[in-house]
């Protein structure tokens, strides 16, 4: 079997840190920090994806909000729209005490185990993205494809190893 057809099964992490809308934002980070993550899904009671949780959504906390812009023209002034959006969205993470107040809602992109490896790629590609959650047919979180999991496939393969297999870190 070619690498690029290896499914996602085969390489994903399935001991995924998780989180809860409801948990803490200060307990987030620990763990993320704890566990050498950069992200993780967000899931509901039922094990379903709601958002996802990246060290980006955190660091908001800690970073000094720039005020919205504002310009003058022919005596004008005129505050931009788009930098009033991001200011009062960081303004909002920043001030966050729970996981779902600073999470990216939704998630716009999962795998199933049987998708290939060519597609995870192509899906991280495309998408912008380190990580993505591989879910059931309900929606249930089983696993989590980052782009080292792909990477790790390809050394292993070309270092003659089998190229399937959980990571050693997750």
């Amino acid at each position: 079997m070619l690498l690029r057809d290896l499914p996602v099964g085969d390489v994903m992490v399935t001991d995924v840190v998780t989180f809860r809308p409801e948990d803490n934002v200060q307990d987030a980070m620990r763990t993320l920090v704890h566990r050498d993550v950069d992200g993780a899904p967000v899931v509901d009671a039922d094990g379903a994806v709601v958002g996802m949780l990246s060290t980006g959504d955190l660091i908001v906390e800690e970073a000094r909000i720039p005020l919205p812009t504002v310009i003058t023209l022919l005596g004008g002034v005129f505050e931009l729209p788009r930098s009033r959006k991001r200011y009062e969205g960081d303004l909002e993470k920043a001030l966050a005490s729970t996981v779902g107040e600073v999470m990216q809602e939704g998630v716009a992109v999962t795998l199933a185990t049987d998708d290939t490896l060519e597609t995870a790629a192509t899906v991280m590609h495309d998408n912008d993205l380190s990580r993505v959650p591989v879910v059931d047919e309900d929606g249930v979180l089983i696993g989590l494809i980052a782009r080292g999991d792909i990477l790790r496939a390809i050394v292993r393969e070309a270092d003659g190893g089998e190229p399937a297999g959980e990571p050693a870190r997750t």
